[in-house]
């Protein structure tokens, strides 16, 4: 009997139609564009226009990853959505998103590991439909990362942005579909201030905060963040290519997560794999948490750079910490 397999047949993204540049924020903060694209990559970034929350931005990459794949709504078994940045506190923005589908009676529920949510997602829906439970998932990536920023502080308001992106994720249909391959995560939890939001959880309520919101903001170790980031993305993508069986050579593109051009560079330099052959339009769309994995590689399946029986490593690093990496060999045409 042959081992099930997973495999993406439809991808989608969708980012705001508001946008902001560089020289838009030198407006609110002390800085200016030439010192973000130095030191981030950097020039504008998408924002969620007021009436948008996370489902909303959900809903518009679901729907052309759905038309992608050849499906309709109603032929899913469930929705994993990727967010740190939900609708509400509870219910998940995944029922959300169900309901906006038109979908009940489905799973559906939310997962955060915030810029690695996205692996952890597509692994998730990957076990379960190598295991015969599933058949047909949804894997969504949604963040509103903008209401979480601290407009005032030129350290990390000018990193992000918002955005969706979203896949398909179906059991392979023909024995010689190789699809998702390895996929490997990790967290080390000792360093969950690298990266955080204070206050609004049980811990500190936002009703709690002074004055209040005020922490219910985004604080991060800027150089600490960027030399784990490094070390541990070149380990995981080194791990990943190990259970493969697979050379630096062997992989014809990177989709990162998508948080500073400089890491990014470093990464580049560390594996010995060329910068063009990663995905790259963080100059675009800033760090969009979750949905930066998702949101490239559509753009990059639909201008025609991901093709037939390339093999891709997809791979994140995120608040709590947490990181890991996957292959995938593309399979649609």
């Amino acid at each position: 009997m042959k081992r099930r397999k997973s495999v993406i047949t439809g991808t989608g993204s969708y980012a705001p139609e508001i946008v902001w540049t560089n020289d838009d924020l030198a407006k609110r903060v002390e800085t200016s564009d030439n010192w973000i694209r130095e030191r981030t990559g950097i020039r504008e970034r998408r924002i969620a226009g007021p009436d948008e929350a996370t489902s909303d931005l959900a809903f518009k990459a679901a729907m052309p990853a759905l038309e992608s794949a050849g499906i309709l709504p109603s032929d899913l078994d469930g929705i994993i959505l990727a967010t740190a940045t939900p609708d509400i506190t509870f219910p998940s923005s995944a029922c959300l998103l169900q309901a906006a589908l038109k979908i009940p009676g489905i799973f559906a529920f939310d997962v955060n590991a915030v810029c690695s949510g996205f692996m952890y997602a597509l692994k998730v829906a990957d076990s379960m439909i190598v295991s015969g439970q599933c058949d047909t998932i949804l894997v969504v990536g949604s963040e509103v990362m903008s209401r979480y920023v601290d407009w005032t502080d030129r350290s990390t308001c000018v990193l992000f942005g918002d955005g969706a992106g979203a896949v398909v994720l179906s059991s392979a249909q023909k024995e010689e579909d190789r699809g998702v391959g390895s996929i490997d995560l990790h967290a080390d939890g000792r360093y969950w201030d690298l990266i955080h939001v204070p206050g609004g959880g049980s811990r500190q309520p936002a009703s709690r905060t002074t004055p209040p919101g005020k922490d219910c903001t985004i604080r991060m170790k800027g150089g600490e963040t960027f030399k784990m980031a490094v070390r541990t993305l070149a380990e995981s993508v080194n791990e990943i290519l190990k259970l493969e069986h697979l050379s630096m050579d062997s992989v014809d593109w990177v989709v990162p997560h998508q948080a500073n051009i400089r890491i990014l560079d470093a990464l580049s330099e560390r594996l010995g794999i060329p910068k063009e052959k990663f995905v790259i339009n963080i100059d675009r769309y800033g760090n969009t948490s979750a949905a930066s994995i998702p949101m490239a590689l559509d753009e990059a399946v639909r201008d025609g750079r991901i093709r037939l029986n390339d093999r891709v490593v997809l791979t994140a690093f995120g608040s709590g910490v947490t990181w890991g990496s996957g292959l995938l060999t593309w399979e649609k045409d």
